[in-house]
């Protein structure tokens, strides 16, 4: 037995392991992959970055650590975030309690003794206090659209979340590539300077804005760690975790040439930062307008085709209501030769082709084919698990309808069951090393609190639950992001319901309101003492 399993070894796993041992505690952690890294082991494609700063990008529990380890670029690339994890768990010695290539079948409470019974694909069968799952939001769950004749395709086929360890070669080949999320602006750059052909097949054009990616200078690095700490705090009070994001009051209040100003002085700094250069962007339809009109305009200034120009850029949803992307030379790239962009919206993809595939009016011949078609984002990690509360409640079937937490963190009718950046939550609006340090520190505390007050179990109260999902989608629609179709509703996976799923009222403002909770003796919880939890079961 021990005191808590933990499932997952990304950052957010790792992050639990060294606070549980910190407080003397017992831990057991299972990773599907065979090394440490989450999102950043999985997601190997060609391209792949962080969106947010490397600077930020590193956990600040510890001093030493972060003066311990230099990045090299202002936006790491997946090998150096990937470097990053390990160092972390050899800093900290993490290794001897993770189970690596194991995967978690199935998690129960088990109401006789207020235990969780979790058991893996590997016939591990185990018996802990406290389950805790780091699964992470974008990792695990990649989803492959379901294409009629896709088994038939001679050539190789690949995810971008599940890209494989050894390199790919695509020097020579025609590449079929589908999707132009995040993952695809990424990596078509990087493929198109290899390949002999890329075919793109874009359904949603989407907003991108320059990374202006640089090499770090030893001087800069060295000045940021003697800045690092404080900086941090300051970055836990503001809205997406990032103390060096500023705006200006307000688009519509601005002249024409104030806000052409403001929108070219971001594009020139470069980073998703252009999102909030006005206060009222993400709030306000027409303030939002004046900026993706810009956008627009400049991928027409980059783009020399203007009917490529026009199909790359995005009309059906406000800027930034979709993640807004950071790319390098994304636009740029469809002025190469070898580079051609298909509209499968007004001509949809009808099947793959033992040669290619298919569209209503066209077919198209490639020797290999990328899926850039994202995941089964937030829920789709935890859903896969077999994870039952009391009365044997399945996660899958409560969260069939959307999913509800109370602050992200738990979910009534599952006792002592945490999720590190679960729904309900800013995680994916936010730097996520610092929201994963956030739910760390929560999550210990309340672990802390229990033994302290000599109580067996901790549930969220279904009241509660149902007040937090409704702050939620009342803070959500005080914005324009419900009015895209994009991976925070679910809307990229058929039949999943429309909800949307992280929590929008800033970094801050939930820290303040789960720091409430906790001083007040977390309010909104049911704890039971281990004699009450036996007798009533």
């Amino acid at each position: 037995m021990k005191d808590a399993v933990i499932i997952g070894a990304g950052l957010a796993g790792m992050c639990m392991l060294h606070r549980l041992r910190e407080m003397g505690m017992t831990a057991q952690v299972y990773e599907t992959g065979s090394d440490v890294g989450g999102t950043w082991y999985w997601n190997r494609y060609p391209g792949a970055r962080c969106d947010v700063e490397s600077l930020d990008y590193q956990f600040a529990f510890s001093d030493e650590l972060q003066r311990g380890w230099t990045w090299t670029e202002r936006y790491a690339p997946q090998s150096e975030l990937l470097d990053y994890a390990r160092y972390v768990a050899e800093s900290l010695d993490l290794r001897r309690d993770i189970q690596f290539e194991t995967r978690v079948e199935s998690a129960r409470f088990d109401e006789s003794d207020g235990l969780w019974r979790i058991t893996t694909d590997s016939n591990d069968s185990i018996t802990a206090k406290f389950c805790i799952s780091a699964v992470g939001c974008l990792a695990a769950a990649p989803r492959v659209p379901q294409f009629a004749g896709l088994d038939s395709f001679q050539g190789p086929w690949y995810h971008t979340g599940n890209w494989p360890k050894e390199q790919v070669d695509f020097s020579g080949q025609r590449v079929g590539l589908i999707g132009t999320g995040s993952s695809g602006i990424q990596c078509i750059p990087e493929i198109a300077a290899e390949a002999k052909q890329l075919l793109v097949f874009q359904r949603t054009p989407n907003f991108s804005v320059p990374a202006h990616n640089a090499r770090l200078s030893p001087e800069d690095v060295d000045k940021y760690k003697d800045t690092f700490l404080a900086l941090r705090r300051e970055a836990t009070q503001s809205d997406f975790g990032n103390s060096t994001w500023t705006s200006l009051p307000s688009a519509l209040a601005a002249t024409p040439e104030e806000r052409e100003a403001a929108y070219e002085r971001s594009w020139e700094i470069g980073g998703a930062q252009f999102m909030v250069a006005f206060e009222d962007m993400l709030t306000d339809a027409q303030a939002n307008a004046t900026a993706a009109d810009f956008v627009r305009r400049k991928i027409r200034s980059i783009v020399k085709d203007p009917e490529v120009a026009e199909k790359l850029s995005p009309t059906d949803h406000p800027l930034g209501a979709k993640r807004l992307c950071v790319d390098t030379n994304y636009y740029a790239t469809f002025n190469r030769d070898n580079v051609q962009l298909i509209d499968v919206r007004s001509a949809p993809i009808e099947a793959i082709t033992a040669t290619g595939l298919r569209t209503t009016d066209a077919e198209y011949e490639f020797d290999a084919l990328v899926f850039a078609t994202g995941f089964d984002a937030m829920t789709g990690p935890l859903t896969r698990i077999d994870i039952r509360g009391r009365d044997g409640l399945s996660l899958r079937d409560k969260w069939a309808a959307g999913p509800r937490t109370y602050l992200g963190l738990t979910v009534a009718g599952f006792p002592n069951f945490f999720t590190i950046t679960g729904p309900g939550s800013p995680s994916v609006l936010s730097n996520m090393a610092l929201s994963i340090e956030q739910h760390v520190e929560w999550i210990g505390d309340c672990i802390a609190w229990l033994r302290e007050q000599d109580q067996q179990t901790i549930e969220a109260k279904a009241s509660a639950e149902d007040g937090w999902v409704d702050h939620v989608n009342e803070v959500a629609n005080t914005t324009l992001f419900p009015q895209a179709n994009s991976w925070y509703m679910g809307a990229n996976v058929p039949g999943k319901t429309r909800v949307f799923m992280p929590y929008v009222g800033g970094v801050g403002t939930y820290r303040r309101e789960c720091d409430a909770i906790a001083a007040d003796g977390y309010a909104g919880f049911t704890v039971e003492p281990p004699q009450l939890q036996n007798q009533t079961n």
